[in-house]
């Protein structure tokens, strides 16, 4: 019966408009309600949270889009936001903090962000806003050589060193991780890589990630913090899982719906409060 008003409204929203990439109409998904709501109600539930996570694919337009729309919609109703980034590492902080104070021109910063990842153009129109506005932005990734490491040869191969730059990491992989994470990627892990160390390297990375979220938000508790990291991370079983292992916070997560890995008739809120369908070039209705 939850599912009712869903399956309606697929009836009366043609699929091929809901998964369009180019149209103009995007719809939210209220996940507790089983109904589609507002941009306009979801903001407004969003400003009762001092967390919101949103999920991506990195090279996707339109889910850039919509993390700009929030970001806007929420700072220029009044609302003191920070941006947490998973495609900025914590050790360049100071790079981050210079750009947003004007002191690192587009042509320089661009150098950076491509050092940390890759692809500014997708992201550039965020960064841009940020620095406009003087919205605090706080790296949150971690060093790609310890994932990496993780990743090929498991986290008890990390040195004493390696593990002291890991705060609070247990990286205790259950069977629910190993579900979620193969759900996450619809089933496909690159290369012959070990998936219990893949599924390692995931945890260090969300555990880590909280561990700065929650830095940054205790000591900032006046602001909203909108964390920006692909739908593997943002999901409830990734870093909000790992936040609330550590302490009571209200927040929301916001994904995109993936054909074949997240769809409206799938999700429940074990896994998102919102589900964002159709998003394209346009804003989301």
């Amino acid at each position: 019966m939850r599912f009712r008003n869903v399956l309606l409204a697929l009836f009366l929203f043609p699929v091929s408009i809901l998964w369009s990439s180019t149209d103009c109409r995007a719809h939210i998904l209220d996940v507790a309600e089983g109904e589609f709501v507002s941009f306009e109600d979801m903001v407004r539930d969003l400003r009762n949270v001092p967390l919101v996570f949103m999920g991506e694919l990195h090279d996707h337009v339109g889910h850039h889009k919509a993390q700009l729309q929030v970001i806007r919609t929420l700072h220029e109703s009044g609302v003191p936001v920070a941006i947490g980034l998973e495609m900025f590492r914590a050790n360049n902080q100071e790079s981050l903090d210079r750009w947003i104070a004007g002191e690192i021109g587009p042509s320089q910063f661009m150098e950076i962000f491509n050092q940390n990842w890759g692809m500014w153009q997708e992201y550039k129109e965020i960064f841009l806003y940020a620095r406009e506005e003087g919205i605090p932005m706080v790296g949150l990734n971690i060093p790609r050589d310890i994932t990496s490491q993780v990743a090929r040869s498991g986290f008890s191969s990390l040195s004493p060193e390696q593990v002291r730059q890991l705060p609070g990491v247990a990286c205790d992989v259950d069977q629910n991780y190993e579900d979620f994470i193969r759900r996450s990627l619809g089933g496909h892990v690159h290369g012959k890589i070990n998936f219990r160390n893949f599924c390692e390297a995931q945890m260090v990375w969300d555990t880590v990630m909280a561990h700065n979220i929650l830095k940054y938000v205790r000591s900032h508790p006046d602001r909203t913090m909108i964390v920006l990291a692909g739908s593997g991370h943002a999901w409830k079983y990734g870093i909000p899982f790992q936040i609330a292992l550590r302490v009571d916070i209200p927040y929301r997560v916001l994904l995109p719906a993936i054909p074949g890995r997240l769809e409206p008739n799938e999700v429940t809120t074990k896994e998102a409060d919102y589900l964002m369908l159709g998003l394209g070039e346009g804003p989301i209705h």
